[in-house]
């Protein structure tokens, strides 16, 4: 459970090539009640590197987080292992991973390093979400790396958190991190469309753009018609899950929807 004293940080990379241009995407929301987007590229980068950017960006972003916590929601799980796990074996080797080679990133691994020892006494909790699994903080990071890498960004919001656009109240469950890939990816897969583990009914997805409220079936359609766009969007399990968020978007319950 997210305290209203919590930090709460969403980050994401995304890069065209893999060597090739890329972008990064963070949203910071404070306790105090504000909302800050924070986006960048490179001509000629990784997607590790620009999922730890993000990060590194974000906690830079924080000035003086005093005893919080802070609760930072990533797909990447090379920033995660490498944050609270491979970090201390490299130092002890001289920064050389387990076959002796140099490790790779040590640069932002040191910059990382220093941001968090920087915002001390304030604690990271480092929660990992399934990328591509439809929720709206996840969601928005990658919309502006992509927009980034691709050489179109995306406006930036700043401002109070019930005026913004992306639902945070929707949070990732507390999915463990996954057991590393056979072929060495960094992030884990996503759900299938349509799936709930809660049970309580398919899953559907709306959103809210142009004063029009549409129904899809599957993220792949809602993430169509929301992406690149100022819209509201959230994920329902029931009927009476979609009438509350009518409601929470300041919209009639009987509201209709396409």
């Amino acid at each position: 459970m997210i305290s209203t004293s919590d930090i709460l940080i969403f980050t994401d990379g995304a890069c065209t090539g893999n060597p090739g241009p890329g972008g990064w995407g963070s949203i910071v929301a404070l306790p105090d009640g504000t909302v800050r987007e924070l986006g960048g590229g490179n001509k000629d980068t990784t997607n590790n590197r620009m999922e730890m950017v993000a990060a590194i960006r974000a906690l830079a972003d924080l000035e003086s987080p005093g005893q919080s916590t802070i609760v930072l929601y990533t797909d990447s799980q090379y920033l995660i292992r490498g944050i609270t796990q491979w970090i201390w074996g490299w130092r002890n080797r001289g920064w050389k991973n387990s076959e002796g080679k140099d490790v790779a990133n040590r640069d932002l691994w040191e910059e990382l390093s220093r941001q968090l020892g920087r915002i001390k006494p304030a604690n990271v909790e480092w929660k990992y979400v399934r990328g591509h699994a439809g929720y709206p903080g996840n969601e928005r990071c990658d919309q502006i790396a992509v927009s980034y890498a691709t050489g179109k960004p995306d406006h930036l919001y700043q401002g109070p958190r019930d005026g913004y656009f992306v639902d945070l109240n929707e949070l990732p469950s507390e999915d463990p991190l996954p057991e590393p890939s056979k072929n060495g990816s960094s992030k884990g897969g996503s759900s299938k469309s349509g799936s709930s583990k809660s049970g309580g009914g398919p899953v559907t997805y709306l959103s809210y753009y142009a004063g029009v409220v549409t129904r899809h079936s599957t993220w792949a359609a809602c993430e169509k018609l929301v992406k690149g766009r100022n819209a509201k969007f959230k994920k329902a399990k029931s009927a009476q899950e979609e009438r509350e968020i009518l409601v929470s978007w300041g919209l009639d319950p009987g509201t209709s929807i396409e």
